[in-house]
C-alpha cells in the first residue's frame, strides 16, 4: 500500500471516529433523566391541587399525557382525557381509584420512575385511612372532570 493511500485511510478513520464520538455525546445530552423529589404536601380536599402537584408532571396539566417528564418514561403516560371513551362512555372510577392506590395493573405506576400515590398518601396522612380515602376520591373526581366531551 502506498504512503498516500495509508495517510488517506488513516485520516478517514480519524474523521469517522470523531463523528461517531460526537454523535454519542449528542445522544447522551438529549437523554432525559427523571429526578426524584420529596413529596409536597397538598390539601386532601382539592383534587385539582393534588393533580397539579402529583400527576401533571407526567400526564400534563390537560391530562393528555404530555407532561414535562413524559418523554423520560419507559411507558408513556395514559391520556387521562380518554378514560371514559375507552370504557364505553362510562368513567371507570374504580379503575382510576385502584390505579392511584397502586392496586391496579398500571405498568408506569408500578415502576421506580412513577410512584404509587396510595402508599404516599398513607404516609402523608400518618395512617389516617379517612384522609387517604378523601385524597383518592377527590383526585379521582378531578380526573373525571378532565374527560373529553
Amino acid at each position: 500500500m502506498s504512503m498516500k493511500k495509508l495517510i488517506l485511510l488513516f485520516t478517514a478513520l480519524i474523521v469517522f471516529t470523531s463523528t461517531v464520538a460526537a454523535q454519542d455525546q449528542t445522544q447522551d445530552q438529549t437523554k432525559k433523566v427523571i429526578q426524584h423529589a420529596p413529596i409536597k404536601e397538598t390539601s386532601p380536599a382539592s383534587g385539582k391541587e393534588m393533580y397539579t402537584t402529583y400527576c401533571a408532571v407526567c400526564h400534563g396539566t390537560d391530562g393528555k399525557g404530555g407532561g414535562p417528564a413524559a418523554s423520560a418514561l419507559k411507558v408513556p403516560p395514559t391520556n387521562l382525557t380518554q378514560l371514559s371513551k375507552n370504557s364505553g362512555g362510562k368513567y371507570p372510577a374504580l379503575k382510576v381509584t385502584s390505579a392511584i392506590r397502586g392496586e391496579g395493573d398500571v405498568p408506569a405506576h408500578g415502576s421506580k420512575d412513577m410512584p404509587v400515590w396510595g402508599s404516599l398518601f398513607w404516609n402523608m396522612s400518618h395512617g389516617h385511612e379517612g384522609e387517604v380515602q378523601q385524597r383518592v376520591a377527590n383526585l379521582t373526581k378531578y380526573i373525571e372532570s378532565l374527560q373529553a366531551k
